[in-house]
């Protein structure tokens, strides 16, 4: 009986818990479903594209005001500034504002702020893009570094605010026609110095100018008696500053030098004058050739003034091999060094297009034709675009758009705009966008229409009025928006281009 009592108390008492072997074993779980999750996390991450957007900058203007806003359509800066807000390199979130402007006085205030609308770049009394501008009337802004001011003297830093030039200088400019090179003046004389703040040229000179727009090997210097010279980026002076004019001629070693009102054509290697008189200008050099002037007329001479083509023609430009472009009675053609005629005068204008070595003639002001370098004719139509970043020519012919790349061979919109999504196509009179494959992705129901952008969007016309779309077809601004005053048709989100160059909504 004590026995059986013994065994029923054994199994009829409640047991007890033991907490911490209860506590491990949850936590031992919880730990296990954590790595489970984890993993899982992991892997659909793994199989997920992560966008990463790069930001650019574009300025914007509303209601009279101006703001920034980024490549995505999104507004940075909300437009409330009543000059316009300068933006360097519009992949940098720096941007300059005027205000406080004093027309009367002719002072104003400036600062440089961030995405946020930060005051960023201060401890100066004023801080200023560089512009800049070519021949042909492009202007832009130096893109990495910043004009500063104190106590009214000019120095320079760079984007991240890094000291280039202390403010010591009386003016600071950039060379026309060629980036990252700035003129300093201090003392009433100029050098120059490059984007680090480097010195190419000691500030000797009264002035300093470019030899051809883009070249940097040298440069042209005016001393104070205003006598032309060159001098090359090591400092080494080429030709003493002692002529009245220097000309570039294609040359690094031969140039046109003007004396005592005369033309002269100089050879820097041999340190003298080739040819000493007899010209109105010089105009060109290739190897041995030199296109000369003479009674109004152009012909060709060699280095050592044997005539090789009388002066005879309206204009004269080297092409490419023996070829060069010549004008007579007012139409253009193709010579030979022979002075025979390879292309007829029959186009009112013709260049050489040296990136894509092909030639771009025009018949008449709606015909262009495309010349290979067999002097064939190959593309006829209107040229909207000569592309020599990405190396490809967009003719309108026939009612569509076509594109070719530099060897002249017709490709789809997809083989040159490669990072596109969407493809401008035509059926039936209408418009519509395809992917790559050429699957419909918008439908073919727009009157107009125009590439995707870089930044994504196209520009889309029915009835009259202009809207866009995204990258995937996506309507962004509905068809609302006249543009018939426009030169350019862009979009970026419901924001459109204007004549000013600003990204406009109403």
């Amino acid at each position: 009986m004590d026995s059986n009592r013994s065994r029923g108390r054994r199994y009829d008492e409640k047991p007890k818990l033991n907490i911490k072997k209860v506590l491990g074993v949850i936590i031992a779980l919880a730990v296990v479903i954590m790595i489970i999750i984890s993993i899982v996390n992991i892997v659909k991450t793994s199989n997920k594209k992560v966008e990463i957007k790069n930001y650019l900058y574009y300025t914007a203007y509303e209601n009279g005001k101006f703001g920034v806003i980024n490549n995505y359509g999104e507004t940075v800066i909300e437009p409330a500034y009543d000059e316009m807000i300068i933006i360097p390199n519009k992949s940098k979130a720096i941007f300059i504002c005027v205000y406080d402007v004093d027309d009367i006085n002719g002072t104003y205030k400036t600062k440089a702020i961030n995405e946020k609308n930060e005051e960023i770049l201060t401890g100066y009394d004023k801080i200023e893009a560089i512009d800049n501008s070519d021949s042909k009337h492009n202007i832009w802004y130096e893109d990495n570094v910043l004009r500063v001011s104190k106590d009214g003297k000019y120095g320079m830093i760079d984007f991240e605010g890094k000291e280039l030039l202390p403010c010591e200088y009386s003016q600071i400019k950039a060379l026309d026609g060629t980036t990252n090179n700035f003129i300093v003046k201090k003392d009433d004389k100029v050098g120059l110095v490059n984007e680090k703040g480097q010195i190419i040229i000691k500030t000797e000179y009264k002035n300093i100018r470019t030899l051809k727009e883009g070249y940097k090997e040298q440069y042209i210097i005016i001393n104070q008696d205003n006598n032309y010279g060159i001098i090359s980026t090591n400092g080494t002076v080429v030709i003493e500053p002692t002529y009245q004019e220097i000309k570039y001629l294609g040359s690094s070693t031969i140039f046109g030098i003007k004396q005592d009102d005369t033309w002269k054509l100089f050879d820097t290697q041999e340190n003298k004058v080739l040819i000493d008189s007899g010209y109105e200008d010089f105009v060109e050099v290739r190897s041995d050739n030199i296109v000369v002037k003479k009674d109004g007329k152009y012909g060709i001479v060699t280095k050592a003034n044997e005539v090789k083509i009388e002066p005879q023609y309206e204009d004269l430009k080297y092409a490419f091999s023996i070829y060069y472009i010549a004008k007579k009675d007012g139409k253009y053609g193709i010579i030979n060094l022979e002075n025979e005629t390879v292309k007829e005068f029959e186009y009112k204008n013709m260049i050489y297009i040296e990136n894509g070595g092909f030639i771009e003639a025009d018949k008449t002001d709606t015909e262009t034709v495309i010349l290979d370098n067999n002097l064939g004719q190959k593309i006829s139509g209107i040229v909207s675009e000569i592309n020599t970043d990405i190396g490809y020519i967009k003719v309108f012919t026939n009612d569509e758009y076509k594109y070719y790349n530099f060897k002249l061979e017709e490709k789809k919109s997809s083989d040159v705009l490669t990072s596109n999504t969407l493809f401008l196509s035509k059926k039936d009179g209408k418009y519509g966008y395809v992917d790559k494959s050429g699957n419909v992705v918008v439908d073919y129901i727009y009157d107009d229409g125009t590439e995707q952008n870089s930044n994504g969007f196209a520009a889309v016309k029915k009835a009259g009025a202009w809207g866009s779309i995204d990258k995937i077809g996506a309507v962004c601004q509905e068809l609302s928006v006249n543009l018939d005053n426009n030169i350019y048709t862009d979009f970026i989100g419901t924001w459109h281009l204007n004549d000013s160059g600003l990204y406009y909504q109403k």
